[in-house]
């Protein structure tokens, strides 16, 4: 394949991976450019929410799984579709792969480009929060910007239960997100970045209850097309797709399973460390 070949052409297979079914927006992104690409999806379920893990178990957890991961789905790219394993464990996780890995960056820069009142807010878990990896994003792009932050792991439980259907309250979405806004100049902001791949899947909910008019932004399609410029390299064929892998028993998991359907993984295996 060349540089020139549209994301239609595209062939192999991309096997995205979180802990929990925030991930599946970044799926969703990447079937969208390329309908025919065969992708499964990895949560892992055995150590789920990664916000609430500490820096070194994560270390030690994700170059393990990401290998078990790999060595049974058989994928060509490895995206890791989550901002807290992403901005702590990539090169970690690079080091045990032989293959590409994709890894997921907060939305900093372009939230920076679109702001008017040079005030954005980070909604993410407490983990990416306070990354040092975040904090040299912002160095990097946004020194001339107010940046407020705010880590919350109620927001993942959240958009887990409401992206399975369930009747959760608007008023919870509300108190989640409503640190952002009444900490100082909080109500200047009028960009706010969801740096967690969960926040899309309630974006509207997010949008109903913020207090004052802002842009939502993540990075689900620049991980969507970075996926797609590293397959331009690669000549395999496709193999089937449409799996979800879980590291942790299907009975405990009816729910992740029932949103992975809605989003078109139906085939559920396990994985094991």
């Amino acid at each position: 394949m060349t540089l020139t070949d549209s994301p239609s052409s595209l062939q192999g297979k991309v096997l995205v991976f979180d802990s929990g079914v925030g991930g599946l927006t970044v799926a969703r992104e990447i079937k969208a450019l390329a309908p025919e690409l065969s992708v499964d999806y990895a949560a892992d379920t055995g150590f789920f929410p990664y916000g609430e893990k500490s820096d070194a178990a994560l270390r030690d957890r994700l170059p393990k799984i990401a290998k078990a991961l790999v060595d049974k789905a058989r994928p060509d790219v490895f995206v890791i579709a989550c901002n807290t394993a992403s901005t702590l464990a990539l090169d970690e996780v690079r080091a045990v792969l032989d293959i590409p890995v994709v890894g997921t960056v907060p939305a900093v820069k372009p939230a920076v480009s679109i702001s008017k009142t040079h005030v954005i807010g980070l909604l993410a878990t407490p983990g990416t929060v306070r990354r040092a990896y975040t904090a040299k994003l912002i160095e990097d792009f946004a020194k001339d910007v107010h940046v407020i932050m705010h880590g919350s792991v109620e927001l993942v439980r959240l958009a887990e239960r409401q992206a399975a259907g369930e009747n959760v309250p608007l008023e919870a979405f509300r108190a989640a997100q409503a640190p952002l806004f009444e900490a100082e100049r909080g109500d200047e902001i009028d960009t706010v970045v969801l740096a967690c791949t969960h926040f899309p899947l309630v974006r509207g909910e997010l949008a109903a209850t913020v207090p004052q008019a802002v842009n939502f932004v993540d990075s689900g399609e620049a991980i969507a097309r970075q996926t797609l410029r590293v397959l331009r390299t690669e000549e395999r064929l496709a193999k089937g797709g449409g799996a979800v892998w879980l590291s942790s028993d299907a009975s405990d998991q009816t729910r992740l399973l029932e949103v992975c359907r809605r989003f078109g993984f139906i085939d559920m295996k396990l994985v094991q460390l």
